[in-house]
């Protein structure tokens, strides 16, 4: 029979980081938002409370929870803040993972238990000014040596946690080759403060302003021959095998940011008064609430299910798309229309659902454009 209930364990979990991100996060989020800064501090609290490594062996300094427990975190940071929300799930799906799934023994000892204890980030880099959604059009090249290293030359754009004081290590795609008439692409593990490196933070953006997103450039970065991640010509391969996790965890993103905006939004309906009595009373009002926790339901179920597969060792590829295509667009619509409901209260920083609604359209690009969802989903329909 399937069974929805959590463990305990689960359950304590959601309590603990709810608890937490209200009492830690919830207020600092908008004066971090306004002034466009990444907070150490809440970082490592959040390395501290076990949110980083939380699918990683305890060899490796991991708590091994699982990717159910993984999603329950992210989601309850989410409800409060995206942009915190946004450094436990690139520092785990983009940071942690490849390093855990690909990387050989000494390079798993070498960055794992800093990572998993919120010590350290790890960048993703992946996205060039030029490779979005096509994301085999890497430029960025990386030319073997006679000694073994290799030069990397090339740059990266949008890059989540590659640029603050805790960042210590970059997963970076490049073009090594060609084998069989194609691009051949490889990843390397390049370390922060590597000569020739360069880290440039991004400000001035819509969304996810306390979260730490950078540029980089390489100009003949020399990675030693011990910094391959896996063999090489994998590269492609393990980007894309990342993503597939990485969209859980948007998925997580959205759906604990619809719950969030929700919940603002119930909550004001009850207390504004139009008419002579709360405006939750008003059927155009309650249908909408009616439809926000309706969707938010059916979005927690897919995601739910997405992860149990994952964690069965089952095929989730096709429904972590499902899953990260709807939750976002979940979050699109419940942030909508809690504005909405909030009327022109919705439109000033000083309500946090105007915050919910800038943060929401990130969901419909990042890791994967929606667009790019359905393509992903039509393929494995056999379209």
């Amino acid at each position: 029979m399937l069974s929805y209930d959590l463990t305990e364990e689960q359950k304590i979990l959601r309590n603990t980081v709810r608890e937490f991100a209200e009492n830690e996060i919830a207020p600092k989020a908008r004066e971090l938002d306004e002034k466009e800064q990444f907070s150490v501090e809440l970082t490592r609290k959040m390395g501290e409370l076990g949110l980083f490594g939380m699918f990683v062996s305890e060899e490796y300094g991991g708590s091994n929870m699982g990717y159910v427990a993984y999603i329950i975190a992210t989601e309850e940071i989410a409800r409060v803040d995206g942009s915190h929300a946004a450094t436990v799930a690139a520092g785990n799906s983009l940071g942690i993972g490849p390093i855990n799934y690909f990387g050989n023994e000494e390079q798993k000892r070498e960055f794992l238990p800093r990572l998993c204890t919120g010590e350290a980030l790890a960048g993703f880099g992946l996205t060039e000014p030029d490779a979005g959604s096509d994301a085999a059009g890497s430029k960025t090249t990386g030319v073997l040596q006679a000694d073994g290293s290799w030069i990397v030359n090339g740059s990266k754009i949008f890059i989540t946690n590659s640029a603050n004081p805790l960042t210590a290590v970059t997963t970076v795609q490049a073009i090594t080759g060609k084998k069989d008439g194609r691009k051949e692409h490889t990843c390397f593990l390049v370390r922060s403060g590597a000569p020739g490196l360069t880290a440039k933070e991004m400000h001035g953006k819509l969304m996810w302003r306390a979260s730490n997103t950078a540029e980089l450039y390489f100009d003949d970065v020399k990675v030693g021959p011990g910094d391959v991640l896996g063999k090489r010509g994998e590269g492609f391969h393990q980007m894309m095998k990342t993503l597939d996790g990485g969209r859980l965890s948007i998925a997580a993103m959205g759906l604990g940011g619809a719950q969030g905006a929700f919940e603002k939004a119930l909550a004001y309906s009850k207390e504004r008064k139009q008419f002579g009595k709360p405006i939750c009373k008003n059927q155009a009002i309650a249908f909408k609430l009616a439809d926000m926790a309706t969707k938010i339901e059916a979005a927690r179920n897919m995601l739910y299910k997405a992860c149990w597969l994952r964690e069965q060792n089952q095929p989730f590829q096709q429904l972590a798309a499902m899953s990260k295509l709807y939750c976002s667009e979940v979050f699109k619509f419940v942030a909508t229309e809690a504005v909405q409901i909030h009327g022109g209260y919705g439109l000033m920083k000083e309500y946090d659902v105007e915050r919910f609604f800038r943060d929401q359209k990130l969901l419909e690009i990042g890791e994967g454009t929606s667009e790019i969802q359905r393509l992903v989903i039509s393929r494995y329909l056999g379209c």
